[in-house]
């Protein structure tokens, strides 16, 4: 047991929060119970139990490296068929409770990977703790080791783990390949105490799910991927896949705003045009943006912005040139805000 143990104890009191204090001293009794002072321990079960407090179904853990996520609020997720087909092969394993229990998620910023983890979730009507590694990363030499040993002990303590799943959200803050010469000596240490702490984790517990994500698998531990009974690739994406997730973000969020003329055709169309796209997380963000930033009195004014942020330069190209691209002159006009005569004269000009 440590003082923050203690702290939070109190801190927990003072804020009301009954929640938090319950868990902290159910890590407390559970301290003891480790240490082999059974007297201890269950006279601070006991306590818990007369205050009505107790309830060991109740999926609300908290702890100092684990903290629960409101799921209650997560935005629907749009995957590419393949994605999905995978997600539901993860919830189909986990009902089966066969011991297909650990997930990696591989794949670039934005491709869906901790929202997955939120879906799955919820479906199971579970509750997603994530492990806080603000906490757990220590600068102090080998400090993060103890501190993995303890959110691992930590995780062992959990009452009823059925209630639960376990988010390592880029573990690759701690779990880098051991042997390559640009990792940290203190990194490859750390990987090897996950590596062992959780064969221990799993051994004692096999009602527990664990999901992993990582940016970087290339330079992930091969010996911790071959830990996890399935890694999921988030990198599956084509051009079709992110329009039409685009179609559906556009939907979603033109609705709250009155002053705009939808022209889902030309929307799609600057997408179809744009060389790159990028994942889902950022599309979403360039979507909400255009339309946010749109001036109220311009109704295509999110189209002029969607352009510049998925291709760039509108202000610097001409009718001709956006013509080439494959725009018509109605739509060069949406997209220049000049009028249909002007756009017209000018592609005229350029052909003579």
């Amino acid at each position: 047991m440590k003082k923050q143990n203690i702290i939070n104890l109190i801190r927990y009191h003072v804020e009301r929060n009954e929640s938090a204090f319950r868990n902290e001293a159910l890590l407390i009794a559970h301290y003891f119970d480790s240490i082999n002072d059974y007297q201890l321990s269950e006279y601070i079960m006991g306590l818990l139990s007369e205050a009505n407090m107790f309830s060991p179904q109740a999926a609300t853990f908290e702890g100092n490296y684990l903290h629960s996520v409101d799921i209650s609020s997560a935005e629907a997720l749009y995957l590419p068929n393949s994605i999905m087909d995978d997600i539901k092969g993860i919830i189909n394993a986990i009902n089966q409770n066969i011991g297909i229990s650990k997930f990696l998620f591989e794949g670039a910023p934005g491709s869906g990977k901790t929202e997955a983890a939120k879906i799955i979730t919820r479906l199971l009507k579970r509750t997603l703790l994530v492990v806080d590694f603000g906490n757990l990363i220590d600068s102090k030499l080998g400090q993060t080791n103890k501190n993995i040993i303890d959110l691992f002990h930590e995780i062992s303590l959990i009452p009823d783990l059925k209630q639960y799943i376990i988010l390592f959200d880029e573990i690759d803050a701690i779990a880098l390949d051991r042997i390559n010469d640009n990792d940290v000596r203190e990194m490859g240490r750390a990987t090897s105490t996950i590596l062992r702490e959780l064969d221990r984790l799993t051994e004692l517990n096999k009602d527990i799910v664990i999901i992993s994500t990582t940016n970087l698998y290339r330079n992930f531990d091969k010996a911790l991927i071959r830990r996890f009974d399935s890694v999921i690739n988030f990198d599956r994406y084509n051009r079709d896949d992110l329009i039409e997730i685009s179609e559906h973000y556009f939907n979603q969020y033109s609705k709250q705003f009155k002053s705009i003329s939808k022209d889902l055709r030309l929307f799609k169309k600057i997408l179809r045009t744009a060389k790159y796209l990028p994942y889902p997380g950022e599309l979403k963000n360039i979507i909400k943006i255009s339309l946010a930033f749109s001036a109220p009195k311009t109704e295509y004014d999110y189209l002029k912005r969607l352009y510049n942020y998925v291709i760039g330069d509108l202000e610097q190209k001409d009718v001709g040139l956006l013509h080439k691209e494959g725009f018509t002159i109605r739509e060069i006009e949406k997209l220049k805000g000049e009028s249909k005569s002007s756009v017209s004269r000018k592609l005229t000009k350029l052909s003579d």
